[in-house]
């Protein structure tokens, strides 16, 4: 029996030395895989976009630069290095500053979204010897979000240029407008997919628009096209320091075919059509202090005189039909005048997808604010960004590129009737 005992004690200590105390290692969470958005990267489309503007090198710089890192905190310095300079440099090519890296025109707006998301992935497959949490490894993530969209620097005085590249300061009877754009989406439908509310976005940030009443420079963001991200609160979190401070806010996204709508009612409903990551949400749209939460915001751009302005090719539609469900009723109806009182929102003037939320979010946020009778702000919808009959395989095309150029400059001349009307 004694020498039992021994063998036991043994194998006991032998298997004790398997459960040491855990380190930051041992302690990190799993690796987790890339989302479906990521994974959409190794196809044929998304790397020839990369390829063919210079931004393939992006995400394995990101990636070296972590494998370097010794502790959390160079990893974070290095990801909000690299999600900074991404943005930067996404912005200058599309203002012609620097190389083009490749033969994709300037004003695409898909080599950020497809460089991003490989940032992201490289964030979300790394594997430290030092470890890190779930915790540790979303923040990372955050960071990486924020810099990358621009959402990080909307108050960016050095990047500011006149006309003539002489710095503008900021000062008395300079107007400030806030513009949002967003990622391409319907992926799966078409990965070739670009949206110009995120050209556009590029293609301004930091610039100057020149009014009547003096010059308005133009501050923008990016934002996914996704639903977890909205109910987190990325648009209050990105728009709350600023809104109180702007003259103006416009909130983008791509519409209808051939057409400009200013959204004159935003709804409080989300309808379930699948995310960038093919997540719906069916609910209504979740916001802080939900008991004060009204059903409908409505928009106060200076919309008559947008409509009425010869802003470009395209017509301009001031949109005031929305889906609602009447006070005491069950079921939907079309309300092409707007809602009626106590009804329960359906879908806003743009739908119930992202476009409509950001909308509905951005307004409710000026309400609350104590901003809605002095800062003019809502949606407006481009129209869809098409390509040249029939091209259903390159990445672009003449027409394209055409189409992307006059929507960017025809959302720059509505701007400029806003401020001029605010």
């Amino acid at each position: 029996m004694s020498s039992l005992r021994v063998r036991l004690g043994v194998l006991g200590l032998a298997l004790l030395a398997g459960f040491t105390a855990p380190t930051a290692a041992s302690a990190a969470a799993s690796v987790p895989s890339p989302t479906v958005e990521e994974q959409r990267l190794d196809k044929d489309v998304p790397r020839e976009i990369l390829r063919r503007s210079g931004f393939d090198s992006v995400a394995p710089r990101l990636g070296r630069a972590l494998d370097a890192a010794r502790s959390y905190g160079q990893a974070r310095r290095a990801v909000a290095r690299e999600g900074t300079e991404l943005w930067r440099r996404a912005v200058d090519r599309a203002q012609g500053r620097g190389p083009a890296g490749g033969d994709l025109s300037r004003d695409d707006d898909r080599p950020l979204y497809w460089a991003r998301l490989g940032m992201t992935r490289e964030v979300r497959t790394w594997e430290p010897e030092f470890g890190v949490t779930d915790r540790q490894r979303a923040a990372l993530l955050d960071e990486l979000e924020r810099t990358s969209r621009g959402q990080a620097d909307l108050l960016p005085h050095s990047r500011l240029r006149a006309s003539g590249g002489t710095p503008l300061p900021h000062g008395k009877g300079l107007k400030r407008i806030l513009v949002t754009g967003f990622d391409p989406f319907t992926l799966d439908r078409d990965i070739r997919i670009s949206n110009p509310s995120g050209a556009t976005a590029l293609a301004l940030d930091g610039t100057v628009v020149e009014t009547a009443d003096g010059p308005a420079r133009v501050e923008t963001a990016v934002f996914p096209v996704r639903w977890r991200d909205f109910t987190e609160g990325t648009v209050e979190r990105t728009l709350r320091p600023h809104l109180p401070k702007a003259d103006l806010f416009m909130t983008v996204s791509q519409g209808r075919v051939g057409r400009f709508d200013v959204e004159r009612t935003n709804g409080a409903w989300r309808g379930g059509f699948a995310d960038n990551d093919n997540i719906g949400r069916t609910e209504t749209v979740p916001v802080t202090d939900p008991a004060s939460q009204p059903q409908w915001t409505t928009t106060t751009l200076p919309y008559r005189a947008i409509v009425a302005a010869d802003t470009g090719r395209f017509p301009v539609y001031d949109n005031t039909g929305v889906t609602e469900i009447p006070a005491g009723g069950t079921e939907p109806v079309v309300r092409p005048d707007g809602p009626t009182p106590g009804s329960t929102a359906r879908a806003g003037g743009g739908g119930d997808y992202l476009s409509n939320e950001i909308a509905y979010r951005a307004t409710l946020l000026r309400d609350r604010l104590g901003l809605h009778d002095v800062l003019p702000g809502g949606h407006v919808h481009t129209p869809v960004l098409q390509f040249g009959a029939g091209n259903t395989t390159e990445v672009t095309d003449p027409e394209f590129v055409r189409n992307r150029l006059d929507i960017i400059r025809q959302v720059r001349t509505i701007l400029r009737v806003a401020a001029e009307e605010s």
